[in-house]
């Protein structure tokens, strides 16, 4: 700071009475004090150093000034230009230090504020509501088992007693992804499972009874996507095989299910319908909820809603894993998670569980 000083004065007792060079002087310091920004000191290092700039002009004034005057405009003209390039340097890295600083400033996180709030992830309605159909049935006994999406033909319709000519088999129902013959149908077929029903088949022909199994997962149709239907589902299929099983068991078992899922003031009923894999069959109703089986437009005037579908394993079934049907006896039933979704929480339109709209998935947590 001393020599920087030091200079500057001996600059002014040169300059002293010499009107061109304390102009010189004062242009150039003023070039450089008025520099606040980087570019500002490319263009004063023009404007005071360059080939046309102010310490140019000066020694530019030797040539034509008096001999004696000489030295003293060539120690005026190096003097100045030796500060001036100090004097940038200095400003320069001022305004570098500056601008370095402006940014750390910007950049500075003040732990002082309140933490930003993230949301929490929830688990799906669906995931909800498939852990609440298996608890209910791990607590009357039933263990969960998971099988492939991806199935052959065999699991899929063949050992469910579901034959070559079952409407079932039809290629606009079913996602093929290997056909051994574009004709005829084949136990290697490969296809998406049309229902989680192949898995009891794989349960029986690995493990002795008795059993009692829960298979909750996805199903696949090549059906048209709307408010009741969809290509991509989901199902819980149940079934118990043991000794001295009948109609009643199967009976008491879904009505403790139902009340226990929907509440104890449901009324439960059974009517007779067809299935390949079960003798007898039945479709499992609830009262409605709004009504009370009075007759409203939720359940379409009936009075009562259509949860899910059962039966006696047909005997044909036991006959493809090696159970003898003269020994044990079993029930079947399968549901439709979206369907127990939507009359559980009143939802009338199935592709709102897909549309991952987050106002609707809010609505329900646990």
């Amino acid at each position: 700071m001393r020599g920087r000083m030091e200079q500057l004065e001996k600059l002014k007792r040169i300059a002293q009475g010499k009107d061109e060079l304390e102009e010189a002087l004062n242009r150039a310091l003023d070039i450089i004090e008025a520099c606040d920004d980087i570019e500002s000191i490319g263009k004063a290092r023009i404007s005071v150093l360059g080939k046309k700039g102010i310490i140019a002009r000066v020694f530019k004034k030797i040539k034509d000034a008096p001999e004696d005057e000489r030295p003293i405009l060539g120690q005026f003209g190096n003097l100045l230009k030796r500060v001036a390039e100090e004097e940038l340097d200095l400003k320069e890295k001022w305004l570098k230090a500056a601008l370095q600083e402006k940014k750390l400033s910007e950049m500075a996180i003040d732990v002082t504020l309140p933490g930003r709030g993230r949301s929490l992830g929830r688990r799906h309605i669906l995931s909800i509501t498939i852990s609440e159909i298996t608890s209910i049935f791990i607590s009357l006994g039933y263990r969960v088992v998971y099988g492939p999406e991806v199935e052959l033909d065999y699991y899929n319709f063949e050992a469910l007693n579901t034959p070559a000519y079952h409407p079932a088999r039809s290629l606009q129902d079913t996602f093929y992804l290997k056909r051994k013959d574009p004709i005829k149908d084949s136990r290697e077929d490969v296809l998406l499972r049309t229902h989680t029903s192949p898995v009891q088949v794989r349960v029986m022909e690995s493990t002795k009874p008795p059993l009692y199994v829960i298979s909750p997962g996805k199903a696949y149709r090549r059906d048209e996507i709307d408010a009741t239907h969809s290509a991509v589902f989901h199902q819980v299929e149940g079934f118990a095989v043991d000794r001295h099983i009948s109609m009643g068991d199967l009976k008491g078992t879904l009505e403790a299910f139902a009340k226990k899922l929907f509440g104890e003031e449901r009324k439960v009923r059974f009517r007779p319908h067809f299935f390949p894999f079960t003798e007898p069959s039945a479709e499992v109703d609830v009262s409605c909820f709004a009504c009370d089986t009075a007759g409203c437009s939720l359940c379409k005037g009936v009075g009562w809603l259509e949860i899910m579908g059962c039966g006696m394993i047909d005997p044909n079934v036991f006959s493809y894993v090696g159970y003898d049907p003269e020994e044990y006896q079993g029930f079947a039933f399968g549901m439709g998670v979206e369907r127990i979704a939507m009359m559980k929480h009143g939802i009338d339109d199935m592709r709102l569980f897909y549309e991952n709209d987050v106002r609707f998935l809010r609505q329900f947590h646990i």
